[in-house]
């Protein structure tokens, strides 16, 4: 697997931040491939503050290939398979890189298209620990806050706050208590990724929004731009 480009699967939250940085210590990131669903509830793609991946892909200095997808459950794989096509077409992709921990749906999806259009697929945080996924986002600096809840106990107190050592404990907690994913792969917690190893410049919210509706929400960026590092 020499000298292979990489598209990576990249929502701009942590899991395929990570995904992407670990996958450019060992092959070449040549785009992101980005979903923007028109679906709320869509079962493959996460959504809140999607359109940051712009600036974000800014901020990686990379090419981004973004589709569209109304984000109806199943056929909005064809549409990851458009965007797939498109990054091979496009960015000479040999493969494609997604963030999946835990999720069989997510990763036997994403191994199906892959296998019909004859590129690799790449994991390289799926079956690991959860709380050491998130230990090492600190100890690689990435700057991640929360940017939507969608599970109880959790309330509105946790948007927008930056991940740290203590929400990891809390977090471990919870898993144990209520049976939520430390991760929130479960959909339980979504996130946003400031800065990274990989940024070559910083983002930062100039404004924003909490949104809360009964017993859910999210953290919503409705300005933000790229500042040094």
């Amino acid at each position: 697997m020499v000298g292979m480009k990489l598209g990576v699967l990249f929502s701009g939250g942590k899991d395929s931040t990570l995904a992407l940085h670990l996958a450019a210590e060992k092959e070449e990131v040549a785009c992101l491939i980005t979903i923007v669903s028109k679906n709320k509830e869509s079962f493959m793609f996460h959504t809140p503050n999607i359109d940051v991946t712009e600036l974000q892909a800014q901020a990686l200095e990379l090419p981004i290939v973004s589709v569209a997808t109304e984000g109806k459950k199943e056929e909005e794989l064809y549409d990851l398979e458009k965007a797939i096509i498109k990054a091979k077409n496009e960015h000479g992709i040999d493969g494609v890189v997604t963030g999946a921990v835990e999720s069989v749906y997510q990763a036997s999806r994403v191994q199906q298209i892959c296998n019909r259009l004859s590129i690799w697929c790449f994991n390289p945080l799926w079956k690991h620990n959860q709380k050491a996924l998130l230990e090492t986002l600190l100890e690689k600096n990435f700057q991640v806050i929360v940017s939507g809840v969608f599970a109880y106990p959790l309330n509105e107190k946790w948007l927008g706050k930056q991940l740290d050592a203590g929400m990891i404990a809390h977090l471990t907690d919870l898993s144990k208590t209520y049976g939520l994913s430390v991760t929130g792969e479960g959909g339980e917690i979504e996130t946003t990724v400031l800065d990274s190893p990989d940024f070559k410049h910083k983002i930062e919210v100039t404004n924003s929004e909490i949104m809360w509706n009964f017993d859910s929400g999210v953290f919503l960026i409705k300005k933000a731009r790229l500042v040094p590092k």
